[in-house]
């Protein structure tokens, strides 16, 4: 019977040392990944460990190594937008989960919806509680992003950095999707129907995406003789419903709409079927992100894919690879347009 069995002391150190007939200071080489040891002795070492149940004191083991094996997961915007409202969050936060489960990492989930939580954050990530963070921060006011790189911790966010005027995040590394491309390419199918009066819902402009998305809008209009007509939203539902209403109170004659996000556009096709509008024949639309939503709405959604697992998966690649060996600090994917019946 093993060390770790109930009733029974646990195993130490120096216990292990005397079953393998090494000193103590070479089984803490080798449970501590130290390369100093010959491999013969690493396998003495080893074997005595599985006999005896040893299992390292990850206290003690963190002082030695300068490491928690922690990662936090800084999701920097209000509650109910996170676990409430935008899907984009749950998925990102199963899979960052997944992912630094499969490389031994503890995955800590910390909020910063208010002044007071982004303080407490900011003090528990300097007190070095963790070796790494993956910020989810969508607002450019946002100080956080600032004060995570001052701290000098391994950062990298999810979307590029939103700046605000006169500071420059330079250096932190990134995951997105290439937004703007994504948006033009969502524009430039409504252009391919044959629409004209080609609207849109565009997100905020202190949000990064709700900036580039927009740039993508009219990039694709831009030479089509199509003139822009902009409405903007806050990514909810109850924006884009309201947005919607507006555009037909102001451009009866629209005949199609781009939505900056899908939940917007849920809110757009809710509004145009009150008006009696018919979708696709009177109003074509198109969303972003392709949210599981999008499949189950009245038409369902043709809309642009945001590889939301795929940004997750390379965020924590990024974060976990030794910045000397690092392809780029900034990794951009493609979003995927996704035809469905509503354009």
């Amino acid at each position: 019977m093993n060390g770790s069995a109930h009733g029974m002391k646990r195993p130490t150190l120096e216990a292990v040392a005397a079953r393998a007939g090494v000193s103590r200071a070479t089984v803490s080489r080798v449970v501590n990944g130290r390369s100093t040891v010959t491999p013969s002795i690493r396998d003495m070492v080893q074997r005595a460990v599985e006999e005896m149940g040893y299992v390292p004191n990850s206290a003690a083991r963190s002082l030695v190594t300068q490491r928690t094996d922690s990662i936090a997961l800084v999701i920097s915007e209000p509650p109910t937008r996170a676990f409430s409202e935008d899907p984009m969050f749950a998925a990102v936060v199963r899979t960052v989960s997944r992912e630094l489960e499969a490389a031994d990492k503890q995955v800590v989930l910390l909020l910063a919806g208010t002044a007071q939580s982004h303080a407490r954050i900011e003090r528990y990530i300097a007190g070095g509680h963790v070796d790494g963070v993956i910020l989810i921060s969508m607002n450019e006011v946002d100080p956080l992003p600032g004060a995570v790189l001052r701290l000098g911790v391994p950062v990298v966010s999810y979307g590029r950095p939103a700046v605000p005027v006169g500071l420059r995040y330079a250096g932190m590394p990134y995951v997105d999707n290439d937004n703007v491309r994504g948006a033009r390419e969502a524009v430039g199918r409504l252009l391919e129907l044959g629409r004209r009066r080609i609207a849109t819902i565009a997100g905020p402009s202190d949000m990064v995406a709700g900036r580039d998305r927009l740039s993508g809008y009219h990039e694709a209009l831009r030479g089509s003789g199509v003139r822009p007509v902009v409405a903007t939203g806050d990514f909810t539902r109850e924006s884009g419903g309201t947005a919607m209403r507006r555009l037909l109170a102001d451009e009866p004659e629209i005949d199609a709409v781009f939505a900056a996000g899908d939940l917007m556009a849920v809110g757009a096709l809710r509004a145009l079927r009150q008006s009696g509008r018919r979708v696709p024949d009177d109003v074509a639309v198109i969303g972003y992100d392709d949210i599981e939503a999008a499949r189950y709405t009245d038409p369902p959604l043709t809309t642009m894919r945001q590889p939301f697992v795929e940004q997750a998966v390379a965020m924590v690649r990024l974060l976990l690879t030794d910045p000397d060996e690092r392809e780029s600090d900034r990794v951009i994917l493609s979003a995927e347009l996704v035809v469905r019946q509503s354009a």
